[in-house]
């Protein structure tokens, strides 16, 4: 047979299409996707399920744009992307904690770097993706969520059977935080023993609502605080949200030693303020030089999960309320948070499942002569 004959629109079979499928790369996990598609299809019609560990809803079309290119023929493609997330199993039984799955501290070697910024962004993009966020203000004497989710002053949470606090919603994301229980007169001299007691109060009766995510908001630092919560709490993994200069790195070192102390794994680093992009022509420029992120990462082996630019308007936004996620979501910053938030995902889920982060094998070219 002469390989001219072959016409390239003769549509590829259930399995060719599910093997081209497999191999395909996911760039949240940075390897092939391996044994998560199943196909179905007849005459008319492509049926595509994608069954992935964490959320990934917003990449529907660049998916369907890929999976086109791969069977190149006319009939219609229905592709459904679904997430399984699986729950951390918990340390201890904390009643609040129960509707939880997965707990993930997102912490600072020091303040200043935009952690609480970064923590409600990457909150938001994880609810866009499809999952059920939370977000905890751990950081007690300067609780910043409730400003930068726009909550009114005064918000309290409304309490059920006298004792647990139900957490107020903004865009979606169920949220708890010490300035909804304190007023302005409240003494912020507090000493170490009585923040960790409201601190654990808080965490032990809010009765958050079927959760895949919680994200704590860890106040910045390394000390008895931030060491008495990563032991209480059943955290999942964190993060460490860090600038590139060098001072902030060597910070970002004390949190992650911090983390490995109490054995949870760091899932990323976060680097914030890392480039500065030209508002007249978009040109991006590392002004505080570029290889922070990654030097700290190969030191210790964990992934630089995204960069963010220095930008005036996540500031701005962050500062009326509307974070930039949810007022601009078609921005490059907006698409840098999804894809954070769909690796922190997909690093959590492999780590989660060992087995299954490296368990497939490449498919073998076989030659034939058609």
């Amino acid at each position: 047979m002469h390989s001219h004959d072959h016409q390239t629109n003769t549509p590829l079979s259930d399995a060719q299409l599910q093997t081209q499928l497999e191999a395909m790369i996911d760039d949240n996990q940075g390897q092939a996707y391996g044994n998560v598609w199943q196909v179905l299809s007849d005459s008319e019609r492509v049926h595509v399920k994608l069954t992935l560990g964490y959320p990934a809803q917003s990449e529907q079309a660049a998916l369907e744009t890929k999976i086109k290119a791969i069977k190149h023929d006319g009939r219609e493609l229905i592709l459904d992307i679904e997430a399984e997330i699986k729950a951390q199993p918990t340390q201890g039984n904390i009643a609040g904690l129960k509707g939880v799955k997965n707990i993930i501290a997102i912490a600072s070697g020091k303040g200043g770097v935009g952690k609480s910024t970064t923590t409600v962004n990457l909150a938001l993009a994880m609810a866009k993706e499809g999952a059920r966020v939370g977000i905890l203000d751990a950081d007690i004497y300067g609780p910043s969520q409730g400003m930068l989710l726009g909550f009114k002053e005064g918000t309290r949470p409304k309490v059920r059977d006298d004792k647990f606090f139900i957490p107020p919603m903004a865009y979606g994301v169920q949220v708890m935080s010490m300035a909804f229980l304190t007023t302005k007169d409240t003494p912020v001299v507090w000493r170490g023993p009585m923040v960790t007691g409201a601190m654990m109060q808080i965490l032990t009766q809010t009765d958050w609502n079927e959760l895949d995510y919680l994200f704590i908001d860890m106040p910045p630092g390394t000390g008895d605080i931030q060491l008495t919560l990563a032991q209480k709490v059943p955290v999942a993994g964190s993060i460490i949200v860090t600038t590139p200069q060098d001072i902030a790195l060597l910070d970002a070192r004390r949190g992650i030693e911090m983390f490995h102390k109490v054995k949870i794994p760091v899932l990323g680093v976060v680097e914030n303020m890392s480039t500065h992009i030209c508002s007249n022509c978009g040109h991006h420029e590392a002004i505080f030089g570029d290889a922070g992120g990654a030097s700290l990462a190969k030191e210790y082996d964990v992934n630089v999960l995204g960069k963010l630019p220095l930008s005036l308007s996540i500031r701005e936004q962050s500062d009326v309320g509307t974070p930039i996620v949810e007022n601009s979501p078609e921005s490059d910053v907006a698409s840098i948070y999804g894809s954070i938030a769909r690796k922190l995902g997909a690093t959590l889920a492999a780590q989660q499942d060992p087995l299954n982060s490296h368990s497939f094998t490449m498919p073998t070219i076989g030659m034939s002569d058609d």
